[in-house]
C-alpha cells in the first residue's frame, strides 16, 4: 500500500502535532515551540551591553546565569516597544544556551496538527522567511510560526555570544 503525501517541502508536516506558545509582537500573532521554552518572567531592568545591536537589550542575572535579553519588536522592526506590566520576556532554552525573547504579551499555548500549518509565504525584506516555520491557523487565528533555533543562532546572535563572554 502506497500512499503519497507531501512532507518532502514541509518539516513540520512529517511530524505529529506540535504545541505552540502564542506571543504577540504588535499587531500580529506568532508562536513559538513550547519545548524551547523555559519559563515566562515579566520585564526586569536589563544591564547594557556596549556595542550591543539595538535590539540585543542587554543582560540579565537569572539564578546565577547571565542570560542575554533580545527584544524582538525591535528586531522585526515593529516600531517603538513599550515596557508596561504586559511585557512578557519568554526565557528560552536554544542548543544549551539560555536567552530572553521579550514580546508584547503571551496569550496560550495551542496544539497545531499539521494540516493547520501552511508554509510561510514570501514576505520580501519585511520578514526573512527563513526564520519562519509556516503560518499556523487555528479557527479565525493565524499564527507566524516562527523558527527560534535559526533566529537565535544566526549571525547577529553570535554577536551575543561575544558581548557576554
Amino acid at each position: 500500500m502506497h500512499e503519497t503525501n507531501n512532507t518532502s517541502s514541509n518539516p513540520v508536516a512529517a511530524a505529529r502535532a506540535l504545541e505552540f506558545l502564542a506571543f504577540t509582537l504588535g499587531q500580529e500573532e506568532y508562536g513559538v515551540d513550547i519545548q524551547k521554552v523555559q519559563e515566562l518572567r515579566g520585564y526586569d531592568t536589563v544591564t547594557r551591553i556596549a556595542n550591543a545591536p539595538e535590539h540585543i537589550k542587554g543582560v540579565v542575572n537569572l539564578r546565577g546565569i547571565i542570560v542575554p535579553i533580545v527584544d524582538m519588536r525591535i528586531k522585526f522592526n515593529l516600531g517603538t516597544p513599550s515596557y508596561d506590566q504586559f511585557t512578557v520576556v519568554i526565557i528560552l532554552n536554544i542548543a544549551s544556551r539560555v536567552m530572553g525573547m521579550v514580546v508584547d504579551s503571551v496569550s496560550d499555548v495551542i496544539t497545531l496538527s499539521p494540516e493547520q500549518v501552511r508554509p510561510a509565504p514570501e514576505m520580501g525584506a519585511l520578514l526573512d522567511t527563513e526564520y519562519l516555520i509556516g503560518l499556523g491557523t487555528l479557527d479565525e487565528r493565524m499564527l507566524i510560526l516562527v523558527d527560534i533555533d535559526k533566529l537565535m543562532s544566526s549571525s547577529d546572535m553570535a554577536l551575543i555570544e561575544r558581548a557576554t563572554a
